[in-house]
């Protein structure tokens, strides 16, 4: 009969959950206690960290991408987790910043601090750098990649909208949990405007080393907005069926009407 602790140290290997802890007497071994007060800490950093802008821009510029700085309307971090709604508006003047400096583009990437700068930190630049080869294959028009602090998912809207972007994405550091302080998500909208509500955007989430690698989330982005320019539709009208795409080991999604589900 085997051991439970192998069963349960197995168990372990195959998730980050807190499983098999163990018992000392009718509490947690002391290892756990402190594991869980270092992760807990590293969450609550992540949502209180600023991001680093500046050495941001300079990772997105290596990759070839010009770059535009821009802030909601949150004027700084305590505010900002107060006050979600001045996240999701822009600041008058880098408004003004975006609609001059805006040409008609197929995608306008934004690229935003949210609930973790860490996320943003550590994986948007990869990101980025996975998904240019497949945009250039598509032959799609990028439009300068906007960095926001301080900003909420609908930003986003205000941004696509401003730079006459057929489709936005957003890459935003997410919520931090307890085994997952630098995960980044995606959020793709279609002809963002401001109004769009989340059931028109398409979410990746979960980008980062210990979950969906950046090669494997670039080319669900792409699939998604392939779809979503072809079909006209983002959101919960527009099915993933990406993953069978990259199981099958297809270069490209199917774009085929016998394929939209």
């Amino acid at each position: 009969m085997s051991d439970p602790r192998e069963i349960w140290a197995r168990l372990a290997g195959l998730t980050p959950a807190r499983i098999g802890l163990g018992r000392a007497g009718s509490g947690l071994p002391t290892r756990e206690v402190l594991r869980f007060g270092l992760d807990h800490a590293q969450a609550r950093d992540a949502v209180h960290a600023p991001i680093d802008a500046e050495a941001l821009a300079g990772a997105i510029a290596d990759l070839g991408f010009a770059t535009i700085p821009v802030a909601s309307k949150a004027p700084d971090r305590a505010t900002y987790l107060r006050r979600p709604d001045l996240g999701r508006r822009l600041n008058p003047e880098d408004l003004a910043k975006l609609q001059a400096a805006a040409e008609p583009a197929d995608l306008a990437l934004v690229v935003a601090d949210g609930l973790s700068a860490r996320a943003v930190q550590e994986n948007a630049a990869p990101l980025l750098k996975a998904f240019k080869p497949l945009a250039e294959k598509a032959s799609w028009c990028l439009a300068p990649v906007v960095i926001a602090s301080q900003a909420r998912v609908a930003l986003g809207d205000t941004i696509g909208e401003a730079l006459k972007a057929r489709a936005v994405a957003v890459l935003i550091g997410e919520r931090p949990g307890l085994s997952s302080p630098d995960s980044l998500g995606i959020y793709l909208t279609l002809n963002p405007k401001i109004g769009r509500s989340d059931a028109e955007r398409n979410c990746i989430s979960n980008v980062r080393a210990a979950g969906l690698t950046h090669d494997k989330a670039a080319f669900k982005l792409r699939w998604l907005l392939a779809r979503a320019l072809t079909l006209g539709l983002s959101g919960v009208t527009l099915k993933d069926e990406s993953d069978r795409a990259l199981e099958s080991g297809a270069a490209s999604p199917a774009l085929s009407d016998s394929t939209t589900g």
